[in-house]
């Protein structure tokens, strides 16, 4: 209903209006798409603002009007869209340069021209339902294929980061990328150091939310990016390799994959499934029986990931809490149900706070062997920890629900000596607590209510 809106509007206005982008390329794979929708107009900025401006209920906000884009926000019912429309541009990079000089076209398909891959490279024109896709991206959807638009080496020289996008679309999506395509990757990686690591960090956690993500891992060791981009994993790849006669030892980004595809696709979770075992080749010995042995690699390993997240510059909450799971990931393995304590488990709740669903769902990921009866017994062991914890926080939950007033506070209250008067009182009181018509902490409350049941003969 919303680009209907905006079809009617900009027809009575003489313009063009094109759906471009990611959503389209979901609307034809039949993908959920978001509520952010992005178009292509024949008209330049400031008419496109006299266009939005005349709908009812828009709200305008400031994305980069100089360079063609005005946003909008607008309500269907109880959805809100947020839209940007833009004038039809092309760009022209000078050797070296990541910033475009932009220069507005006439034609839809100049603006798609400038896309990064082909199937991204596809418009529909919201006012006839007609398809425009001078790349072929159709073609491309069908066959699985990420290819660039044209010349791949020129397109990842304008702007590197689309090295990562294209990885991060394999994650997505689960194509595979078109093999010179996938050359030019490679043959352009090092440029990936020219771009800011906030912008490297957005695209790497977007990958590692992906459905496909070790596909995406994989396109990043293969292209060389993962050397540029996060060289401290590259020990990962391989380390098994070469030790035929040690039988323990599996190949770690093998293993890294499939920990991080069994989290739940939860950003800080993603991130301590690729580090968890980021440090075990530093900390590799192998004892007088040939048995492979990582002393302390969760606590070497918590040290790399706060390094490493720092570098890329992801929020101080992130890097505390993905240090936090490398450093505990060990704990929950070690769970057995007749030796622990409440008060180890409560421990352990405790150490890790406001990650500890993060680190049970991790201690579960983290058992990838292909022993039916060992995935077995890590999962029992997991839910029993998940159940203990359960156990605690539901008589934690239980013993707040007490009497606001106790013992010794009612007996100062009416000057009267200990006696079953007192269980009465808190009794009464307590149920209240449970039924919620009295809170835990209304003391005053509880009073007036103490004093009615004294002068009732309690």
């Amino acid at each position: 209903a919303v680009t209907e809106r905006l079809a009617r509007a900009f027809a009575a206005a003489g313009a063009e209006l094109y759906l471009v982008g990611g959503m389209v390329r979901d609307l034809l794979l039949e993908r959920p798409v978001p509520n952010d929708l992005d178009f292509a107009t024949s008209v330049p900025p400031r008419r496109t603002r006299e266009i939005v401006s005349a709908l009812p209920h828009a709200g305008l906000y400031d994305v980069g009007e100089r360079f063609g884009t005005i946003g909008v926000v607008l309500t269907e019912g109880d959805e809100t869209f947020a839209v940007e429309i833009t004038t039809y541009r092309s760009e022209h990079y000078e050797p070296d340069s990541r910033h475009p000089a932009v220069a507005f076209g006439a034609r839809i398909e100049d603006d798609l021209a400038r896309r990064d891959v082909t199937v991204n490279a596809i418009a529909i024109d919201v006012q006839t339902g007609a398809i425009v896709d001078p790349f072929y991206g159709q073609a491309d959807l069908a066959m699985g294929l990420l290819r660039a638009v044209g010349d791949p080496d020129a397109r990842f020289a304008e702007d590197p980061l689309r090295l990562l996008r294209v990885a991060r679309f394999v994650a997505q999506l689960g194509f595979a990328v078109e093999a010179e395509t996938r050359a030019a990757m490679g043959r352009q990686a090092e440029r990936l150091r020219t771009i800011s690591q906030e912008r490297i960090y957005a695209e790497l956690t977007k990958l590692l939310c992906g459905e496909y993500a070790a596909h995406g891992l994989d396109v990043l060791l293969e292209t060389g990016l993962l050397t540029v981009a996060m060289p401290e994993l590259i020990p990962l790849e391989g380390a098994a390799h070469g030790h035929p006669g040690i039988h323990r030892e599996k190949d770690l980004w093998d293993h890294t994959k499939r920990v991080v595809m069994r989290a739940p696709a939860r950003p800080v979770l993603r991130w301590a499934a690729l580090l968890h075992d980021a440090a075990k080749p530093l900390t590799r010995t192998v004892d007088e029986r040939g048995e492979v042995h990582f002393f302390g690699h969760e606590r070497v390993g918590a040290d790399l990931a706060g390094r490493l997240l720092k570098r890329l510059k992801a929020d101080k909450q992130t890097q505390q809490a993905v240090r936090r799971l490398v450093e505990l990931q060990l704990r929950p393995a070690g769970y057995d149900a007749a030796t622990w304590t409440d008060s180890a488990v409560r421990r352990l709740a405790l150490e890790a706070g406001d990650v500890l669903e993060d680190l049970l769902d991790l201690a579960a990921a983290d058992v990838t062997s292909g022993r039916a009866h060992k995935q077995r017994a890590a999962a029992v062991r997991v839910q029993g920890l998940r159940d203990h914890i359960a156990r605690l926080e539901a008589e934690r939950a239980l013993a707040e629900l007490q009497s606001p007033l106790d013992g010794n506070e009612l007996m100062a209250m009416f000057n009267r000596p200990p006696g079953r008067w007192i269980a009465e009182i808190k009794n009464h009181l307590r149920e209240l607590v449970i039924d919620g018509e009295l809170a835990p902490d209304d003391k005053e409350r509880a009073a007036e209510i103490a004093r009615e049941l004294v002068a009732g003969g309690v």
